[in-house]
């Protein structure tokens, strides 16, 4: 199952993973459909007109479902798949969470810099801590995350937290609950599975990481 995947919430649909042949929550996997010239596109929003497929958001389930050919078989037609689809879906994702973690902050929800982070946690109103995975393990095992599973968001680096809070680089970021932030998680999420990054800088044990 993809480091995407996660425990299944009542009523929550689920869809088949082309690759791995698991059903698994919709959250956790990518949709794909075919354009009218037969090309397999991501549609990452699963908003695109036609008929899903569905693969895992890991890289190694959607290195399995090129190489193997899969698309074909679940589009049941000969499709066209795009060079360097991976690449597509990874910078894709990163500009979604780089975009959600926009919004949020424009929209009050987020705040960057250590001091304000840390004084979000303080206060609970962080929901989600996000720290640049290519940040200084001892300075980011300074602050931890909040209680629950998925508090940490750990797979950006320092240039794209920096993109999202509009300045250079961002280490520590912080992130209220809410709709924006659900965005922001679960394409965080599939980030993490496509990079194969393991949200690296958690300080707090036994936090689930994305």
């Amino acid at each position: 199952m993809g480091r995407a995947a996660r425990k299944t919430k009542p009523g929550e649909p689920e869809r088949r993973c082309l690759a791995t042949g698991k059903v698994q929550p919709k959250a956790g996997l990518i949709r794909f459909v075919v354009s009218p010239d037969g090309m397999i596109v991501p549609d990452l929003a699963a908003k695109l007109p036609g008929r899903g497929i569905w693969v895992s958001a890991d890289r190694s389930a959607l290195d399995k479902a090129i190489t193997k050919r899969l698309f074909a078989r679940g589009a049941k037609a000969q499709v066209s798949v795009p060079d360097g689809l991976i690449d597509l879906i990874e910078a894709a994702l990163t500009r979604r969470v780089i975009d959600g973690v926009s919004l949020a902050r424009k929209a009050g929800q987020a705040v960057c810099g250590y001091e304000k982070v840390k004084g979000w946690l303080l206060t609970g109103e962080a929901a989600y801590l996000l720290q640049a995975s290519d940040g200084s393990g001892r300075g980011k095992s300074k602050l931890s995350p909040p209680d629950g599973p998925g508090s940490f968001i750990g797979c950006l680096n320092a240039g794209e937290m920096g993109l999202a809070f509009g300045r250079e680089h961002v280490i520590h970021g912080a992130l209220a609950a809410g709709g924006l932030a659900k965005r922001v998680v679960e394409d965080a999420a599939k980030l993490t599975g496509v990079r194969m990054t393991d949200g690296a800088g958690a300080p707090k044990e036994g936090t689930k990481t994305i």
